[in-house]
């Protein structure tokens, strides 16, 4: 048996004595995307930014329970920056870095002191392939990353967050403010990237979840309701208001 590369056990998140999150237990095996839906303020995004402690940067906020990478607790044997070196984050809007599309790529490997041209600019090639954005931009690398489109903007988050060798990648409705033809992209993107990493998909598209989806876990009102194989909670869930939500009955 397979591991779990992400284990959350017991959960529960309050912000200012108001919960979040409240006894979530879920494992997330290597090398698939898991799908995480549901409707507002469902406990989604607390979710996701609690497995790379990007919570911590909030104010009164109270955790109990354990989130393990790899068996290890992340909010007592890992320093959240270099969590957050092996726990990337994709958000919804893209936020590209003022600077040359080379120099965001390089960005997170020359604060780790890497400084060999060679090996930088073999990182910027592999990630930007990885990220399907090498072919739109090979011949401009030097050129200003903010001219970039909205969705060849995402892209290249993403590739920056390669660079610096990541495990697990957490996507934070990374296609909201995308059109059809670059979400497609993204997706596909996601889907390969697999293969060398483990996904978390924060979104509230369920078409997008079931495309992309090997699993599926639905939140609602700080709770999860149920998790399993992506084609079995959109086909055959076991709860009736994960049918609900899925049919469009509410949300």
């Amino acid at each position: 048996m397979v591991s779990p590369k992400l284990s959350v056990k017991n959960l529960s998140v309050s912000f200012d004595g108001k919960p979040s999150l409240g006894g979530v237990h879920l494992d997330i095996a290597p090398h698939i995307i898991l799908s995480v839906i549901g409707p507002a303020n469902s406990g989604k995004t607390t979710f996701l930014r609690t497995l790379n402690r990007l919570n911590d940067e909030e104010s009164a906020m109270k955790i109990t329970g354990s989130v393990l990478l790899d068996n290890k607790d992340v909010y007592r044997e890992y320093d959240p920056v270099i969590l957050r070196r092996k726990v990337g984050i994709i958000f919804a809007l893209p936020t590209p870095l003022p600077m040359t599309i080379f120099e965001n790529v390089i960005y997170g490997p020359r604060r780790q002191g890497i400084q060999d041209r060679n090996k930088l600019s073999a990182t910027v090639e592999r990630c930007l392939k990885e990220a399907y954005l090498w072919d739109e931009v090979k011949d401009r690398l030097h050129s200003p990353a903010m001219k970039l489109s909205g969705g060849q903007q995402q892209r290249l988050c993403i590739a920056r967050t390669l660079a610096v060798e990541p495990e697990v990648i957490l996507f934070d409705e990374p296609c909201s403010g995308l059109d059809p033809i670059s979400t497609a992209k993204v997706e596909e993107a996601m889907s390969k990237l697999k293969k060398h990493y483990t996904i978390v998909l924060v979104t509230n598209n369920t078409k997008q979840a079931a495309r992309v989806g090997d699993q599926t876990a639905f939140f609602l009102m700080g709770e999860l309701v149920e998790v399993g194989d992506t084609g079995s909670i959109f086909t055959a869930p076991r709860d009736r208001r994960t049918d609900d939500y899925i049919s469009g009955r509410f949300g």
